[in-house]
């Protein structure tokens, strides 16, 4: 296997999409990473760049000790299993596994020696003479695995492969998946949209938004230590509530999140990771304020709202609750149309400032450290994102140079 580098890596397609930005990333052997984002976010296209489907506009890829940015994706030796991998119709399952094996021009008995070997691991033996209209979407799924694995890459780069399938058969193959990296020792970089997914899989989670990195961190760092709200919001379901523009005020020795009428002490911890609270209490600096559902429940003495609906989410139960102009989702059962008051556990809360939207706390000792430089760094602000993708967004005049 092979550790993976890249130095600020961006993607700009000839439109002047912006797909990739300034990325940094360090991944050593071994390792099982997410990646995760909403549409376009720049998933697949980091996976492309990486591969050697897609040139880089800037920046070099490195596999190894190899600088590979200008290379062919046929000498990279990264293998690649999109969404809906499909299988060659006219040939069978062995034929499938052996392909990849044959273009490298391998023998015949490393590949017989090599399909065994991973058929007997997915299961896939007694089907090796099938073609792939005669099997399940299960057996379709490991043969798609299994011509990957077969020729021990590199890298493993696997993009939503999962998607579409249902619960029951996700599940499975989520677990096939964590137990062929872990019998590979292979380094797996696993695109998807479905974050609960990546929480369950990865060591670490890389987050995108806009082909831009937000923060890079394992999966409890990431909930509980968020840089921004896009992180914030991301990571977790159901997601965070947010108070926007939020004011800090100070009265008699205690700081207050205040917003319309909805005052919520911030208790030591916070005041005391929050380094700056000087500057934004009584001033004009607005705040945004985040609580997760299940920090929320329903109580004496808080928030006075009213119930508007309520789910169940992964076996539990959530209520959406309206006060006034803000919205929060909380942990907990009540009636539609019920008058209720909402208690905040303000020790757990996140507070981000209103324009840049990255934090505004400090890491305290419940963070745990990793080791990885890139958990460290600072993403851009939110306004500073904008002002590069407005910059870099083709003009009309572009657009029309373009079609002539």
């Amino acid at each position: 296997m092979a550790n993976l580098k890249l130095d600020t890596v961006s993607k700009i397609y000839p439109s002047g999409a912006l797909a990739l930005y300034k990325i940094n990333l360090e991944l050593p052997d071994s390792q099982f990473i997410a990646v995760v984002g909403g549409e376009k976010s720049g998933k697949t296209s980091l996976l492309r760049v990486i591969a050697g489907i897609e040139d880089v506009t800037e920046g070099t890829v490195t596999i190894g000790d190899k600088d590979v940015t200008g290379a062919d994706a046929r000498d990279r030796d990264v293998a690649m299993i999109f969404q809906g991998d499909t299988l060659y119709p006219s040939i069978n399952v062995y034929e499938n596994i052996a392909f990849p094996l044959k273009l490298r021009k391998a023998n015949s008995s490393l590949i017989e020696q090599r399909v065994k070997v991973v058929a007997e691991m997915l299961n896939l033996s007694d089907v090796l003479g099938r073609k792939p209209k005669a099997l399940t979407t299960e057996q379709k799924q490991k043969t798609a695995f299994a011509r990957a694995i077969a020729r021990e890459p590199k890298l493993y780069l696997l993009d939503d492969p999962l998607a579409g399938l249902n619960g029951e058969l996700k599940a499975k193959l989520r677990s096939i998946l964590i137990n062929l990296q872990l019998r590979m020792n292979g380094t797996f970089i696993y695109a998807t949209k479905n974050v609960n997914e990546a929480l369950t899989m990865a060591t670490r989670i890389l987050v995108l938004r806009d082909g831009m990195v937000q923060q890079i961190d394992t999966p409890s760092n990431l909930y509980d230590y968020p840089v921004n709200t896009y992180v914030a919001f991301l990571i977790g379901s159901p997601t965070t509530n947010f108070i926007n523009n939020a004011s800090i005020v100070k009265e008699d020795g205690t700081y207050y999140a205040a917003y319309e009428g909805v005052k919520l002490a911030l208790p030591e911890n916070i005041v005391s990771r929050f380094t700056a609270i000087d500057d934004y209490a009584d001033s004009d600096k607005k705040v945004i304020v985040g609580v997760r559902p299940e920090d929320m429940c329903f109580g004496e003495g808080g928030i006075e709202a009213e119930v508007e609906a309520c789910e169940e989410i992964c076996g539990k139960s959530y209520s959406d609750c309206r006060a006034g102009k803000l919205s929060f989702v909380v942990k907990g059962k009540a009636e539609k149309g019920e008058k209720v008051a909402l208690c905040a556990d303000m020790t757990r809360a996140f507070v981000f400032d209103a324009v840049t939207r990255l934090t505004l706390l400090s890491r305290d000792g419940g963070y745990v450290q990793t080791g990885f430089a890139d958990a460290d760094k600072i993403p851009l602000g939110y306004d500073e994102e904008e002002a590069i993708k407005n910059k870099l967004k083709p003009s009309k005049v572009d657009k029309k140079k373009k079609r002539q």
